[in-house]
């Protein structure tokens, strides 16, 4: 089995963002950039598959060379080899693109993925492979056992869960679930090392055209204090609501 994990670059939940160019781009000035976690949850699946069946683990991220800190952990945690696509990641679309480039000319019959990235939550790349590809396609996936040619997977449907048959070649779009949290692996010293010998090759894109463009972003307004009243002074509470929460 022959195994390519998608690995967003995204910034770190704690991070403070900020924009520049009058809202138009995204400032990464102290910003810390992680693995996007949707796409852990796959890496973390994968190297079961490795330990326990031998499969190959490459990684892949479209993006410039600022993601290869990223990639060099996710080698480090266990993946085989790295594939950075030459280009900035703007447009999801053109990211489908460039994953189904490499997907058709390296010969992988199983792809993981989170199945959206934590910053712009556009959840539609991998479908989008999964169509470029001609690959079956599995969406909000919380449970995946492989067994020769054949895959058994579970995922999330309103109010309950569907346990799905298909076969290999396949592409995944993991979430919570998929592993534990518990299971998810972090580097330690020797995964480090061994993670400077690995191969993290850089291919050109084939398409570097773009099918969106961002025209601003805008902050969450910022939430308002909040007033601590009596529990026991009713008549207030009913007067702060009608004045200034405007709810009744």
């Amino acid at each position: 089995m022959k195994i390519l994990v998608c690995i967003s670059h995204v910034p770190d939940t704690t991070s403070k963002i900020n924009f520049t160019e009058n809202n138009t781009k995204f400032d990464n000035n102290g910003v810390q950039f992680v693995i996007n976690p949707y796409d852990e949850f796959a890496l973390t699946r994968a190297m079961w598959f490795k330990e326990k069946q031998g499969a190959t683990v490459t990684v892949i991220n479209v993006g410039n060379a600022s993601t290869e800190p990223t990639l060099r952990k996710a080698l480090a945690i266990g993946a085989d080899d790295a594939i950075r696509v030459n280009c900035e990641a703007t447009d999801g679309f053109a990211v489908a693109k460039e994953i189904a480039s490499v997907i058709k000319n390296g010969g992988y019959n199983l792809v993981l993925a989170g199945k959206e990235s934590s910053d712009y939550n556009g959840a539609m790349v991998p479908g989008m492979v999964a169509s470029l590809v001609d690959f079956s396609f599995i969406n909000a996936c919380i449970g995946l056992e492989i067994e020769g040619e054949k895959a058994t997977a579970s995922r999330e449907i309103d109010g309950g869960k569907e346990v799905i048959s298909t076969s290999l070649p396949l592409v995944i779009a993991g979430q919570k679930g998929l592993v534990e949290e518990k299971d998810l692996r972090i580097p330690n010293m020797r995964g480090i090392m061994m993670a400077r010998q690995k191969p993290l090759n850089v291919v050109e894109p084939v398409n570097s055209e773009n099918a969106t463009a961002i025209a601003s972003f805008e902050k969450l307004e910022t939430k308002s204090s909040c007033k601590m009243i009596d529990a026991s002074n009713v008549e207030e509470l009913v007067h702060l609501l009608h004045t200034e929460a405007k709810v009744i």
